[in-house]
Formats: C-alpha cells, structure tokens, sequence
C-alpha cells in the first residue's frame, strides 16, 4: 500500500478515526492534508482550518491544498459535525435537528466531492474513500442500549445508507474519468469517554471477533483504497465490522 507522493485531503483529520488516517497515509509514504475545523491553517504542518458545512471554507481549503502541494491525488472524508442534541429517541427528534444533521453531514459529502473531483478529472486519476457504517447496511439491535436508556441517531443510519449508494454512484459516474470512488464502513469503535460499559460489554458478546474495533483497525483499509493496490476497485463498500454484519 505504497502512497509515496500521493496528496491527500483528510476531512475530519483531528477526530477520533481521521487522526489514525492521517497517521497511517503518512506511515505509506503519502501527504495527508489534515482539514478539521480543530486545525490552524499552518504549511509547515499540512494542516489547514476546514468547515465542511460552509461552501466557502470548502473552496478555500481545495484551493489552498492544490496551491501548497501542486494537486490532490486522494481525499477523505471522514469528518463528522452533528447537532447538540444527537441521539435523542426517534419520537422525540425535532424535524429542524433532522434536516440541520443531514444538512451538515450527508450535503457536506457531497460538496467536498463536488470540489475535488473536478481536480482528479483534470489529471486523469484520483481516489475517494467516504465513511460509512455498519448501520448504513444493517438495521440497529437497540438491545445495545436497553440497560442505561440510549438509542442510536436515526439520522446516522439515513445518512450512512445515502452515503453508501453515493459512493456507487460517483464511482459510475466518474470511473471513465480514472478516478475510483469507495466506502469504508466501520463496525463499532471502542471510545470509552463516550461509550457506556453495558454497550461495551454486549456489543463485544455479539461481534464474532469479540471485541470493539479501533481507529488503527479502519486506517490501513482506507489506506488499500486510496493506493494502487486497489486500482481496479471502485464502487465498493468495504465492511470492516470485526464481521458484526455476517450475522
């Protein structure tokens, strides 16, 4: 998985699976270009401060990459902006909190691609790797949740789906062009600020591997993607689940 030279834009590169991205990109050889709205814009650093729900910084950030490194031969998109009250129970999810979620998280995708491809297509070549999940595929088992009253975001399972099937059509679209276009879906991360340990212990009974996955699981398979060692795959929705989606 050799990304020697290759450029690539990282949304997202400070969370929690974007930092392990732009680390394994960087142990292949590649330049990963970390664009979070946590970064400073700095070139010594290869960050640069990127809002993926405003248009604006969205064009800044393409422009400032293709100035400071001449192209960009693969991007990312693995940032993850959502409302305060993410994960509120269906019944009680607000239709303006749905729509503002799909806005930042599903629309953005779509404009970050919208940027860069017209770059790829210039060049003749170029790879995208979106992130889904396993709940973009599968329906949710609430069992995880039972013990200390959570649920799982019904956008997050809308906008996984969508990004999912937008993978396979920018991949249609644009496979005449040279550029590749494929989803990684994670299965659950194992992040114990956030996770309640009745979900931690049931989820890892279910999964056949038996435990959580981590972001250093889900970086070497974005990596396959965007290098040529993938260069006949485009399209595709690769499950790294620990095989919670082969049950």
């Amino acid at each position: 998985m050799n990304l020697h030279d290759a450029v690539i834009l990282v949304t997202g590169g400070s969370g929690l699976i974007g930092k392990a991205i732009v680390e394994d990109i960087k142990k292949r050889g590649g330049t990963p270009i970390c664009a979070d709205i946590a970064c400073e814009t700095d070139p010594d650093r290869a960050t640069i401060r990127l809002d993926v729900t405003n248009p604006t910084s969205i064009a800044e950030a393409v422009y400032w990459t293709t100035q400071h490194h001449g192209k960009i031969d693969g991007l990312v998109n693995s940032a993850y902006p959502r409302t305060p009250d993410w994960g509120v129970h269906f019944e009680d999810i607000p239709i303006a909190s749905w729509k503002a979620n799909v806005d930042m998280q599903l629309n953005s995708c779509f404009s970050m691609c919208q940027a860069v491809l017209p770059h790829m297509v210039q060049r003749g070549k170029g790879s995208i790797v979106l992130l889904g999940s396993i709940y973009g595929v599968v329906g949710n088992d609430f069992s995880l949740y039972a013990d200390y009253g959570g649920t799982s975001p019904a956008a997050y399972a809308a906008i996984k789906g969508g990004i999912i099937n937008f993978t396979r059509y920018l991949a249609s679209y644009y496979g005449e062009k040279g550029v590749r276009v494929n989803c990684v879906s994670p299965g659950g991360i194992r992040d114990e600020m956030n996770q309640h340990p009745s979900f931690i212990r049931k989820y890892e009974a279910k999964v056949p591997l038996r435990r959580l996955g981590t972001p250093d699981d889900i970086a070497p398979a974005v990596s396959f993607l965007l290098s040529d060692d993938a260069r006949y795959i485009t399209g595709q929705n690769l499950l790294v689940d620990g095989g919670w989606t082969a049950i």
